[in-house]
């Protein structure tokens, strides 16, 4: 059966853990069996793991899960978890005495949104593993989008709650390609040429276009790195880690088409591409149908998002349109 999100790519469970109080969160993407993995960052504030391994030059070649969490560099530690979980269940690269899990990671920053204390750690992301599922996706507040928001140009007081959001794309020969976004960008975003989610008035009843203010400001306001958005493509197509590394840098064309502005100094943008090695692609195909995926999940993130602690989200700024 089709969902329309990740959950379509045979092989993959995902699983999600938040604290809704602290409102933080990490989302598990397993691969059993291992998936060819490739990265592309572009923000300038990342937080990552394990990322230098996927060069296509290094030498392994798949990973058996992907974490993106919030807490910002805190939230790294859930994929301790992450491994603990799989080692348990004899999942990883054998390296005669055991089984590696090989696991990428990356952060976002939610600190300022919730209780800064709480971040994503060992025990939750074993927990997500333990509650993995190839059947049940949620979207909006949940794992990594837990205290995700946009548009913070003048501060949080003035941002839209996002989250995290999924989509897919199936064609008539088998391929899928989909994605899975928690999306929590400085700048606002966009469907059809209009702002869905950003940075409002002092009146937190309008949008006051981002990109527009800052060509009026001379300096920025607010911490410089309270945002991010990391994602995940993944499809069952038959490509090498070069490829997979290809696909990832088209796919930001998706962060591109949603999100404006983006790949800042405020952003720490990061997508891994995770492929299962079923189907025969053109990877020019390929890399824009993962921008497509991308960039409705993100319009996904925030349609399903919902208020939070004075936050508020796409369904009560938009309730009476």
């Amino acid at each position: 059966m089709y969902k329309g999100n990740i959950l379509d790519v045979e092989g993959i469970k995902v699983g999600q853990v938040e604290d809704k109080e602290a409102l933080t969160g990490c989302t598990v993407v397993i691969c059993e069996k291992g998936a060819v993995c490739g990265v592309d960052i572009r923000g300038s504030a990342p937080g990552t793991r394990e990322t230098d391994l996927l060069n296509p030059i290094n030498l392994v070649d798949k990973v058996h899960a992907v974490v993106l969490s919030g807490g910002s560099a805190f939230g790294l530690d859930a994929s301790s978890g992450v491994m603990k979980y799989l080692e348990e269940n004899n999942i990883g690269f054998d390296v005669g005495v055991t089984k590696v899990p090989i696991v990428a990671s990356a952060v976002l920053f939610d600190l300022h949104v919730g209780n800064y204390k709480i971040r994503p750690d060992f025990d939750m992301g074993y927990k997500a593993c333990k509650q993995a599922s190839d059947q049940i996706l949620n979207q909006g507040n949940y794992g990594a989008g837990c205290g995700a928001t946009c548009g913070k140009i003048n501060g949080t007081e003035y941002a839209t709650k996002t989250g995290i959001g999924s989509y897919s794309i199936k064609l008539e020969n088998g391929l899928v390609v989909a994605a899975l976004v928690a999306a929590n960008p400085f700048g606002d975003i966009y469907e059809d040429g209009k702002i869905i989610a950003g940075a409002l008035d002092f009146d937190k009843k309008n949008f006051i276009n981002t990109y527009e203010q800052m060509k009026k400001k001379e300096k920025l306001n607010g911490f410089s790195i309270n945002n991010t958005t990391i994602g995940i493509v993944a499809t069952n197509a038959k490509i090498n880690k070069a490829e997979a590394t290809k696909v990832s840098q088209m796919a930001h064309n998706g962060y591109a088409k949603a999100i404006l502005p983006i790949h800042t100094m405020y952003d720490g943008d990061t997508i891994f591409t995770i492929a299962t090695g079923k189907i025969e692609c053109d990877i020019s195909l390929l890399g824009t149908m993962a921008a497509e995926a991308v960039q409705k999940s993100i319009i996904n993130a925030v349609k399903n998002s919902e208020s939070v602690k004075g936050i508020p989200s796409y369904k009560d700024i938009f309730k009476n349109v």
